[in-house]
């Protein structure tokens, strides 16, 4: 008898809390229903049509940025590494500077390195 009744029971929870859910969701509805009615008008429609079309736009802008700076980012950094590669090759096949001095001059701090390149990109950039 308990075990009906706490099937009952949890079968009735789960109706209730898709009840509420649905409810919520009609609420929604009825408020972005009512929104789009006080918008009325077709010029209201197109001004706001326009400004959400200038939003997207400079949100593909935005986002074109983003790509552009993790590849010029990503570009300076092969280009580092493969600066440092030759160096050490050329450290190794006895030319000038040694490799001690090799690891004084590429190694800088992690701040200027990043300024190094924001420079780099800049003129990339520009260019």
């Amino acid at each position: 008898e308990k075990e009906i009744w706490n099937r009952e029971r949890l079968s009735l929870q789960k109706s209730l809390k898709q009840a509420n859910a649905e409810l919520s969701k009609l609420r929604a509805e009825l408020r972005s229903e009512a929104f789009l009615r006080e918008l009325g008008s077709d010029t209201e429609n197109a001004v706001l049509r326009r400004i959400y079309g200038k939003y997207l736009r400079a949100e593909s802008f935005r986002k074109a940025l983003i790509y552009q700076k993790k590849y010029l980012l990503l570009l300076l950094g092969g280009f580092q590494e493969c600066e440092e590669a030759t160096l050490a090759l050329i450290a190794r096949m006895g030319g000038q500077p040694s490799y001690t001095d090799l690891e004084i001059i590429t190694h800088h701090s992690k701040g200027f390195t990043r300024f190094r390149s924001a420079v780099r990109v800049s003129i990339a950039i520009s260019r």
